[in-house]
């Protein structure tokens, strides 16, 4: 349900744009940026993808990895995260990314936990240079 959404919204913003989804970056926050890569790997296209604070494991259960689909994308991915989030640690974040076959970013927000609280000028501005880049 969430996926379909998703595929939906982007559909739709390509069409209001009038481009292809390829041209379209997608993401989001937590669960949402997790769908979007879900939505990806299922065949929806996309430029790009930016996660921010990636769900990788529920807290306190690291043996339940939502990365299997990773090494499915080809396309560029922005990881921006804090040190301290509860939902992976800097090395399991890491740890999974080394199965995606893009190019990988990962930028680290220091002594930051899930929420990234007050980091939202921060945490846009480094997705504005990430994007200007590509």
């Amino acid at each position: 349900m969430f996926v379909a959404t998703v595929v939906e919204a982007a559909l739709s913003l390509a069409e209001t744009l009038a481009v292809q989804p390829e041209k379209v970056a997608l993401g989001g926050r937590s669960m949402g940026g997790r769908m979007c890569s879900m939505a990806v790997a299922e065949g929806l296209g996309a430029a790009a993808l930016v996660l921010v604070s990636y769900p990788l494991h529920p807290p306190d259960q690291p043996e339940h990895k939502r990365s299997a689909h990773f090494s499915e994308i080809a396309i560029p991915w922005l990881f921006v995260s804090g040190t301290r989030d509860v939902f992976g640690t800097v090395e399991e974040l890491e740890a999974a990314t080394a199965a995606i076959t893009g190019p990988v970013t990962h930028h680290w927000i220091e002594g930051s936990d899930h929420v990234l609280r007050r980091k939202d000028a921060e945490v846009a501005q480094i997705v504005t240079d990430w994007l200007t880049a590509l």
